[in-house]
């Protein structure tokens, strides 16, 4: 992996804090609204390591796919991943 994997432990140790507290807050029966913005705000944690993990892919991994002249292999990887975020 190629990304700042400092800010990718810090944003996922966030999202796993955020996952933890959204755990209590069914337990503690709280209201639907504040569990629902929080799991707004952790979905938004996971897109931001989700971005930050492909963006390192595309200037490291891709770019050298194409300097090589193999990049259909990384090229097919990154739509499919494009498929996945679309749905």
């Amino acid at each position: 992996m190629r990304a700042d994997k400092d800010k990718i432990n810090r944003l996922l140790k966030t999202a796993r804090g955020q996952i933890d507290g959204m755990l209590r807050m069914v337990e503690e029966d709280r209201y639907c609204i504040d569990l629902s913005n929080q799991l707004l705000a952790t979905e938004a944690v996971l897109r931001t390591a989700n971005r930050e993990v492909l963006r390192a892919h595309m200037h490291g991994c891709i770019r050298e796919a194409l300097e090589s002249g193999n990049a259909d292999e990384k090229l097919d990887e990154v739509m499919k991943i494009i498929d996945k975020l679309s749905r």
